[in-house]
């Protein structure tokens, strides 16, 4: 059984010593979007092959699955309670416009529909603080919601792709548009427009990406031909970049470690890599075993990441220094695969 760890604060020695403990491979597809609970041990995934499926993290356990055959399962995120999920649509966009479900995993239910996107949502997050919600989706819109109501409360129109992301303390929220721009807003008085604008200088692709750091310091973007940056979050001025291997068809993601010290991505070539923000070197790097993982994501209170294709996989640290080569042969035997139950 994989047992992880309390979060302390990460060192070199325990970043490089993470590996998996434990490997899901039963999906019917891409894994598009994955999601910790902010204070619950719960992961949850949406699926290529239209499923939601919840997981107890400390113990590795899949606890739940549902699907989704009618909308499909794209963009996730837990809201505040520990058994409910937003989860925008694959299909029937134009015939339903039900773009954006408030599903309860509890009980399989939907609590609510929210209608308004007419393209395909690639960006959505959670406010931590109160019941908003923000989606971004390729008609070049991005839109604030409330759980209470299923009326959008906000409508902000764009160049290109948007990509959201709330400050951890839910206090502002960055928008990332055409052209590398990041407009920053202030989340009670956006209507007023950003109060602040940052340019990446150089890059023109568009970000796919953008997450703050738990102390609200730094910004990460990950933009869609694979270069990730660590911007200040005060100023926008570049603290470091790195270039991954091009992964075509597949946008890669990136996340801080919840200490905020540490970088770690994905690539094209199947790798993963970890960077210390401070001192801008690589500290490790790992065969993902997974092929390109499209989603990247450190778990907010432990010692843990997941790391997703086509298989979920939970990194934890390695105390015992195990031959690799025996953790691959097992990974080959689908080992630790969970079945889905309804």
């Amino acid at each position: 059984m994989m047992k992880t760890s309390s979060m302390t604060e990460l060192d070199d020695e325990t970043v490089r010593s993470m590996a998996i403990g434990a490997v899901f491979s039963d999906f019917g597809g891409k894994i598009n979007s994955l999601d910790f609970h902010r204070k619950e041990d719960l992961l949850v995934t949406a699926s290529e092959d239209d499923s939601v499926r919840l997981y107890d993290i400390a113990t590795a356990k899949l606890l739940k699955t549902t699907y989704h055959k009618k909308h499909g399962a794209d963009r996730i995120c837990f809201t505040h309670h520990p058994s409910s999920v937003i989860c925008s649509s694959r299909y029937n966009l134009d015939s339903t416009g039900e773009s954006l479900r408030y599903l309860s995993m509890y009980d399989n239910r939907c609590l609510r529909y929210f209608k308004g996107h007419k393209e395909r949502i690639v960006s959505l997050c959670m406010s931590p603080i109160n019941d908003s919600f923000m989606s971004g989706s390729l008609d070049h819109s991005v839109r604030i919601w409330d759980l209470r109501v299923n009326t959008c409360q906000g409508i902000l129109h764009l160049r290109g792709r948007p990509t959201v992301a709330y400050d951890q303390q839910g206090l502002v929220f960055a928008v990332a548009m055409e052209g590398g721009a990041i407009k920053l807003f202030d989340s009670r008085s956006y209507d007023k427009g950003p109060f602040d604008t940052f340019l990446v200088g150089g890059d023109t692709a568009e970000v796919c990406d953008i997450k703050f750091s738990s102390d609200g310091k730094s910004m990460l973007l990950t933009t869609t031909n694979n270069n990730i940056y660590v911007l200040d979050a005060y100023a926008g001025e570049k603290r470091c970049g790195y270039s991954m291997e091009p992964s075509p068809n597949t946008s890669i993601e990136a996340t801080f470690t919840p200490d905020g010290q540490y970088v770690l991505s994905g690539s094209g070539d199947g790798n993963l890599h970890a960077w210390s923000i401070n001192r801008r070197n690589e500290v490790a790097s790992w065969n993902s075993h997974i092929g390109v993982p499209s989603c990247l994501k450190w778990a907010p209170r432990r010692a843990m990441f997941a790391a997703a294709s086509t298989v979920l996989t939970f990194w934890i640290p390695n105390d015992s220094n195990a031959d690799p080569t025996v953790m691959d042969t097992e990974l080959t035997a689908g080992a630790e695969s969970q079945h889905p139950s309804q």
